[in-house]
């Protein structure tokens, strides 16, 4: 299925490695100018950036101007942008639980989760209002409908950026900018399956547990028994940032394997 998205222009958000890395190679591969903002870049977008036509701006985006440095960045070089795709977050398992989270743990959770997205959302829109017919991808988590305790900041982050989309899909749907979220459940990247990742993390609390039985549970706790694939996750933000899906906006996705069961 032909895309129709070669020669079109796209800001990625925390591009460096798994979701966003995912995404980034394959908009590269559709012939989009991709302009990938991360703290680090790291080898493979590295790598990338000298292969394909993508830009990469190492840039802090839970900074205040950060954001807007990574749009502009975007616009100088390529005359314009089409398609955003918010990416960017972190989360930290909340061990001791939610009363060992300080107001600096708090606002560092919000200020990545969803302010990074509110920031450059901002900077991008009046750019892809000029555009005629823009898209904003924004990939949340199935944790804004699935609660939990463990990642509890997290969670209330992802919740406040699926409203804000929604909203921003009510306001910008009739002016030519479609608005719409994918929300993974567990997928097989350094979040969930690095040194300092979720698994891991709960391994230690568990007084040196096994990351990987840790992983298999969680897997375990889906319809399909297994994470999804980065590339997964990048095949659906593709679909929603093309006119393929011209009149999809204000939706939520899941990629969860199944893993929510409710309606």
């Amino acid at each position: 299925m032909d895309l129709h998205l070669s020669g079109k222009t796209a800001v990625v958000t925390g591009a460096s490695k798994g979701i966003g890395l995912a995404v980034t190679q394959a908009l590269a591969a559709e012939g989009v100018r991709v302009v990938a903002g991360a703290r680090t870049a790291g080898p493979d977008l590295t790598q990338l950036s000298g292969s394909a036509d993508v830009r990469v701006v190492e840039v802090d985006l839970s900074t205040a101007d950060g954001p807007a440095r990574l749009v502009d960045t975007a616009v100088t070089a390529f005359g314009g942008l089409d398609i955003l795709v918010n990416n960017v977050g972190a989360v930290r398992p909340r061990t001791a639980g939610f009363l060992a989270v300080t107001d600096e743990e708090w606002t560092a959770t919000l200020t990545l989760n969803l302010l990074a997205a509110v920031r450059t959302t901002r900077a991008a829109l009046p750019h892809l209002l000029a555009s005629g017919a823009g898209s904003i991808v924004t990939v949340g988590s199935v944790n804004a409908t699935l609660p939990d305790p463990l990642v509890i900041d997290y969670s209330a982050a992802k919740a406040a950026l699926a409203s804000f989309s929604k909203s921003l899909s009510k306001e910008f749907g009739g002016r030519g900018v479609r608005v719409n979220t994918v929300s993974p459940g567990p997928v097989s990247t350094g979040l969930w399956l690095g040194d300092d990742g979720v698994a891991a993390t709960v391994a230690r609390s568990l007084g040196g547990g096994d990351p990987g039985a840790v992983a298999d549970r969680a897997a375990g706790e889906s319809v399909t028994g297994r994470f999804t694939r980065p590339q997964e996750v990048a095949d659906l933000v593709l679909l929603l940032a093309s006119d393929r899906t011209a009149n999809v906006t204000g939706a939520d996705f899941a990629v969860d394997g199944g893993l929510v069961s409710t309606l």
